[in-house]
């Protein structure tokens, strides 16, 4: 992966997919490579911000748990994972996964079996959640009264 954008968003959609999903899917990819720790799995809170309006004022919405960690694979490939939440694992496996997708021998192979199905799945639940919400949805009209 080159290009930045590319791996943000694939750091994101490895952050929004559930933990097992992708556990189960990186179990697929073979053996997975050895690693050294940069920095283990450590969790902490982090401040949420928003705006007024959406791009008024900041304001501090609140804190949230992060987990995060560092890898180092024997090629020198670096992955992080920050995942919210305490799941140590998932961050492993995100960190894990980004190494991977920097190694050319193996990126196609994890975009494969592992990214292309974590955003289908996505797409799916976006899908469900649209389906659910569409049934409560109230559409608003004026009435104009024959006054003069």
């Amino acid at each position: 992966m080159t290009n930045n954008t590319d791996r943000r968003g694939s750091l994101g959609l490895l952050a929004r997919s559930p933990a097992t999903l992708l556990a189960e899917r990186m179990a697929r990819v073979g053996e997975l490579p050895s690693f050294t720790w940069l920095r283990k799995p450590e969790t902490g809170m982090v401040m949420l911000r928003g705006r007024i309006g959406g791009d008024g004022a900041r304001f501090n919405l609140g804190e949230a748990t992060m987990t995060r960690c560092t890898l180092r694979l024997a090629d020198g490939s670096v992955g992080v994972g920050t995942v919210r939440g305490r799941n140590a694992r998932h961050a492993e496996m995100i960190a894990l996964c980004d190494a991977m997708l920097q190694q050319p021998a193996r990126a196609a192979t994890i975009r494969m079996e592992v990214m292309n199905v974590l955003a289908q799945a996505e797409q799916e639940r976006h899908a469900r959640a649209s389906a659910d919400t569409a049934g409560s949805r109230v559409d608003f009209y004026t009435l104009v009264r024959g006054e003069d």
